[in-house]
């Protein structure tokens, strides 16, 4: 698109997933892509499918210093950024009440100070461009699912931080945005789900109706050309909140499972 080429987006939570298919877009909208993620094999092989339209950089974003770091090499590479994309998120099902100190604690350091951090450090740069921060939360806001109560709501604070920085930064010229996500296809959330937490977790969804409410899970490249419309808008205008949900009846594919046997 004309209104993106030439830009410079920072993608966190880039390697797989959404993230990656929000780089390709990017990308295929003539923009100039930071793709960070922790270390790992598909990080580096999003940097052999792109190129020099591609500065991979590992990094943890509940490290601030590391955060610090990522920004400050993406502006000296590409020397300017125009869009903060904050992606990366964890959400792992488990019975609150057994819910251990790591689980916990990962899921505020990555899903809200991980944020906070990226937010913190893209500021300086966005209000030399009159950037945009977009922030993806999760159709969770509004119906938490059971076993994904916490991950709710850290999606809330972020909505919430949202808010708030969108009327302290609009004198600056910085538009922030929310991208409320449905269901979505191909993710990368589960990977680390035992077979028993995806047995409970799917059982349970079915049970309270979640599950239903979610619908077939929509592609991850339509998600992706959400979030580049939204960029795309021209400035004088602002979306403060996009909900894009599964529009297709359905199950997810855990749900599906479960409702099977």
């Amino acid at each position: 698109m004309e209104q993106l080429a030439g830009k410079v987006a920072v993608v966190s939570g880039a390697s797989k997933g959404m993230g990656k298919h929000f780089v390709t877009a990017l990308i295929e909208a003539g923009m100039k892509v930071a793709a960070l993620a922790r270390p790992s094999a598909q990080l580096d092989e999003l940097a052999a499918q792109h190129g020099e339209a591609v500065l991979a950089i590992p990094c943890d974003v509940t490290d601030s210093a590391a955060v610090n770091r990522a920004i400050a090499r993406t502006a000296e590479r590409f020397g300017r950024i125009d869009v903060l994309v904050n992606n990366a998120a964890i959400y792992h099902p488990f019975p609150f009440g057994e819910g251990s100190d790591e689980i916990i604690r990962a899921h505020l350091d990555i899903n809200v100070l991980g944020v906070a951090w990226l937010i913190r450090a893209a500021i300086p740069h966005l209000k030399q461009t009159q950037g945009q921060i977009v922030s993806i939360s999760s159709e969770s806001v509004n119906l938490p699912f059971p076993m994904l109560a916490l991950y709710a709501a850290t999606k809330a604070a972020v909505e919430t931080l949202s808010a708030g920085l969108r009327d302290e930064l609009r004198s600056d010229g910085i538009r922030v945005s929310v991208l409320r996500s449905g269901s979505v296809s191909g993710g990368s959330g589960g990977e680390s789900w035992t077979d028993a937490e995806k047995q409970a977790f799917y059982t349970k969804i079915v049970q309270t109706g979640h599950a239903a409410m979610s619908g077939s899970p929509a592609t991850p490249e339509s998600m992706a050309k959400a979030l580049v419309a939204t960029l795309a808008l021209p400035r004088d205008i602002s979306v403060d909140l996009i909900e894009v949900r599964a529009a297709q009846e359905g199950l997810p594919e855990g749900a599906r499972q479960v409702t099977a046997s």
